[in-house]
């Protein structure tokens, strides 16, 4: 019985679901607009509700049609945000004419972390996880996914992994209260894809190994050689084969082309590539014809465009020398350093007969135009008239391209300025003949605090200098006219392009050295008029720490018996002026030092070890600096002519030299000095700067220097002071010593190549290869090999500028701009010093330096 009365309520129930259920399947089947009076969100822990349902696009109290677009919208918006795994609206109840919908969602995973498996390094773990971008909490939608796989295969098919596989696993995480998965990348790259072969078919005039020379990063791998991987990248072919024609198109095969090129499996993980080529005719030059030239004569204008008819064609160099030569020596340079801004020219041909191509040259000179206004955008810390003062173009000048060339270089040279940031926009007038010119720069730190340590040594028979500490702050923007402004603080007065050193160095008791130096680039505000003023003072103590002591029967102070030191004391005052003949880029410094050295039975160094020394110089040098730029030089040259002079004591004084004792004949120094250094940059490649990236090409770096010490008098001899000192990294960190010149000679000891008290006369000559890695203002870094020779001679009938220690190496050099310039260098010594047989005896030498120059030559 009880059976069967849950039998018949069980089927009464059944009744009525059917009942509503057909009641809202046949609402349903029928279109009937109510009002939205609710919305339920269900199945969210992470989101907000009341976004979802403004995500919907759903609004309560609107009218909604059931079954009507509005909820298949609404589900096709909530599925554009990626947030859930599945979307559901369903109808809650209906009430008369109102209507309460549920939305049900399913919610993705987020991230809580991830982490990678396989084959993966820890530097390649992460430089991907800098591509991936990836956050925790971050909602692992479908599209994520995929650009987190695709991101590690394009990784790895970089590096020339062809076959990687990428697989993604998640897991949830447990320890969070809220659906988070840990995402597993599992990385198999498997082995990197090399080329085995490049063949080249239907080339005559040029051997295989050259045209494969020109396929950048698309060459042989070979095992013994170490600096190229000749890993396969898929598209680098096609890019390396335009450079490869150009070769053609040096040699007047214009017309070559590459016909087809293809890849090939040829063994496991090596790949062999084919190409096919079409090398054509070779063109030469034929005749050139001048049209709409009224300036310049065609002759003059044959003149500078130095192409002979039966030369071998070549586009590149016409283009060259119509338009933008490096040396700045063409057609257009020449127009628009006469102020021709408006002036065009087109080439056109006009015959080709047999192998000659004949040439009309069509121009357009137009009218000079005159400079209107100049105006410099980007400096929020230097002042308008730092930048102003360095600008060759003015308002009112004629417009010439050279101005704007060496105003670049001048703003660069400041080192205020990221150089490969400095940009020139001319906006031309056509119709009144004018043209704004905009130089638009980016300021970058260039102050400097110096806290380093050096290796100062002498021979190895002597005691070395050993550790010194420096502490230095150099300013290079500093602004003495805001020094008591208190707004300008910050944190210090600056812009106004002066320089403030102060500088301590010393390595405890033994050395002790303080300087401080200012410099004001245009007295005045001007003209280009330099002032430098500095003062310093130098102590070297190798015995007894005081200078005095009590005696202790008298009770005075007395001279410390065990005293042995040398103090120097100097200042100088200098002036500088920009020349205008034979050329602007000259430099004419004058400077009056003095500097007083009391010795105390020092006996390491100089010719006499106890009494006193004045110094009074007058120093004058001149300079042609064409550099184009301050830390890494690509092009230009720099001279220097200097000679430094005392006062001919010896000359007027009347006294005979030959009986004065050591000490008397140096109380007054005198002497005069002269160096000749010339330095040259050339860019040895000529690569160009893809859109975002660095423009790496290869410089070649050549110096010769000489010194010369001399005297008035032969009784009178050389100074015991301002002699040279080679060998080794040239102690860096201990160039402020003045009583002496240390010049460096990588590969050899420090000081070894000279006598124990110096000489006279040097030489040096210096040839390196720079190759930039980081042309980052922030972080300049380039490595360098080089190869170097240089001696020292104790009098002039010694003297031969071919015989000399030689050495080569490798370095590096890192600019950072709070510490300056920084190098490291291995040189290995080929000739053997005297008895010496650390060199040239299979030794090398480390050398660490701080600045840009090793010794002067």
């Amino acid at each position: 019985m009880r059976v069967f009365l849950w039998f018949i309520w069980g089927m009464l129930i059944s009744t009525v679901n059917a009942q509503i259920t057909e009641q809202w399947i046949e609402s349903y089947r029928v279109k009937k607009t109510y009002k939205l009076a609710g919305i339920e969100i269900q199945g969210v822990e992470n989101n907000d509700r009341s976004v979802i349902q403004l995500l919907s696009g759903l609004v309560v109290g609107d009218e909604i049609s059931i079954p009507g677009q509005q909820i298949q919208y609404a589900v096709k918006k909530l599925w554009k945000q990626g947030l859930f795994e599945t979307i559901a609206i369903d109808i809650g109840r209906i009430e008369n004419n109102d209507v309460y919908l549920v939305i049900r969602v399913t919610e993705r995973p987020r991230l809580s972390k991830f982490a990678f498996q396989g084959n993966v390094r820890r530097g390649e773990a992460d430089d991907i996880k800098g591509r991936l971008k990836l956050s925790e909490g971050r909602v692992l939608t479908d599209y994520v996914l995929g650009q987190v796989k695709t991101n590690v295969i394009e990784f790895y098919k970089d590096k020339g992994y062809a076959h990687v596989e990428v697989t993604l696993e998640q897991v949830a995480d447990l320890t969070k209260k809220t659906p988070h998965v840990i995402l597993y990348i599992k990385v198999n790259k498997g082995d990197m894809v090399r080329i085995a072969d490049v063949y080249m078919v239907g080339n005559t005039v040029f051997k295989s190994w050259k045209l494969r020379r020109k396929l950048e990063d698309s060459k042989r791998f070979r095992w013994y050689n170490p600096f190229n991987s000749g890993k396969y990248l898929e598209g680098n072919l096609k890019k390396a084969l335009p450079a490869m024609l150009e070769k053609y198109y040096e040699k007047g095969y214009r017309d070559a082309r590459v016909i087809s090129d293809s890849v090939w499996f040829s063994a496991p993980h090596r790949v062999t590539l084919k190409v096919r080529i079409h090398e054509g005719q070779q063109f030469k030059y034929g005749s050139f014809n001048w049209f709409g030239n009224t300036k310049y004569r065609s002759g003059q204008l044959d003149t500078i465009l130095n192409i002979k008819a039966g030369e071998i064609f070549n586009q590149s160099k016409l283009d060259q020398k119509l338009y933008m030569n490096p040396s700045g020596f063409d057609i257009s340079s020449l127009y628009l350093d006469d102020g021709y801004l408006f002036f065009q020219l087109q080439a056109q041909e006009r015959a080709i007969r047999g192998d000659s191509i004949d040439y009309d040259i069509l121009l357009h000179e137009g009218k000079q135009a005159i400079i209107n206004r100049v105006t410099v955008k980007g400096n929020d810390k230097t002042h308008d008239h730092v930048i102003y003062r360095q600008i060759f173009t003015r308002p009112g000048q004629l417009f010439r391209r050279s101005d704007i060339i060496r105003s670049n270089r001048e703003l660069a040279s400041l080192g205020f300025f990221n150089p490969e940031k400095i940009n020139v926009i001319p906006t031309p007038n056509p119709a009144d003949g004018t043209v704004d010119i905009e130089y638009t720069v980016e300021e970058k730190a260039n102050d400097q605090i110096e806290l380093s340590g050096g290796w100062g040594g002498t021979r190895s028979t002597q005691t070395g200098i050993g550790l010194i500490g420096t502490l230095g702050l150099t300013f290079t923007n500093f602004s003495t006219r805001n020094f008591f402004n208190r707004e300008a603080w910050r944190p210090l007065p600056s812009g106004d392009g002066q320089r403030l050193s102060i500088r301590a160095q010393t390595n405890g008791s033994f050395y002790q050295s303080y300087n401080f130096s200012f410099t004001e680039p245009w007295l005045g505000g001007k003209k280009p008029n330099a002032l430098t003023f500095s003062i310093f003072h130098t102590l070297f103590n190798t015995g007894g720490q005081s200078k005095t002591i009590t005696d202790t029967s008298t009770g005075k102070n007395i001279l410390n018996p065990k005293r042995s030191s040398m103090s120097i004391v100097g200042g100088s005052i200098g002036l500088g002026k920009r020349l205008a003949w034979p050329d602007n880029y000259f430099n004419l410094f004058a400077n009056l030092n003095y500097n007083y050295y009391e010795l105390i039975r020092y006996n390491n160094v100089f010719a006499f070890n106890s009494g006193y020394a004045n110094d009074l110089n007058l120093s004058l040098s001149l300079t042609r600096n064409a550099l184009d730029q301050m830390i890494f030089p690509k092009q230009g040259s720099n001279f220097s002519l200097s000679g430094q002079l005392t006062p001919p004591y010896s000359v007027f004084n009347g006294k005979d030299y030959t009986k004065l004792s050591i000490s008397e004949r140096y109380k007054f120094i005198e002497y005069q000095k002269y160096k000749i250094t010339a330095e040259w940059f050339t860019m040895l490649t000529h690569k160009k700067a893809a859109e975002g990236e660095e423009a790496r090409n290869l410089v070649l770096r050549m110096k010769v220097g000489y010194g010369f010490l001399g005297y008035y008098k032969k009784a009178v001899g050389y100074s015991p002071f301002e002699r040279f000192y080679m060998g080794g990294g040239g102690m860096s960190g201990f160039q402020n010593f003045v009583a002496r010149e240390i010049i460096a000679l990588r590969g050899y000891n420090d000081n070894s190549v000279s006598s124990q008290i110096g000489d006279p006369i040097v030489a040096r000559y210096t040839t390196e290869l720079r190759y930039p890695i980081s042309l980052n203002p922030q972080a300049t870094l380039f490595a360098l090999a080089f190869a170097e020779a240089g001696n020292s001679w104790s009098d002039f009938s010694y003297f031969n500028p071919f015989q000399v220690k030689r050495s080569a190496g490798i370095g590096v050099r890192i600019f950072l701009p709070m510490f300056g310039l920084i190098g490291f260098d291995y040189g290995w010594g080929f000739d053997r010093i005297g008895s010496d047989l650390n060199n040239g005896n299979g030794k090398g030498q480390f050398h660490f330096t701080i600045g840009a120059t090793m010794g002067e030559l």
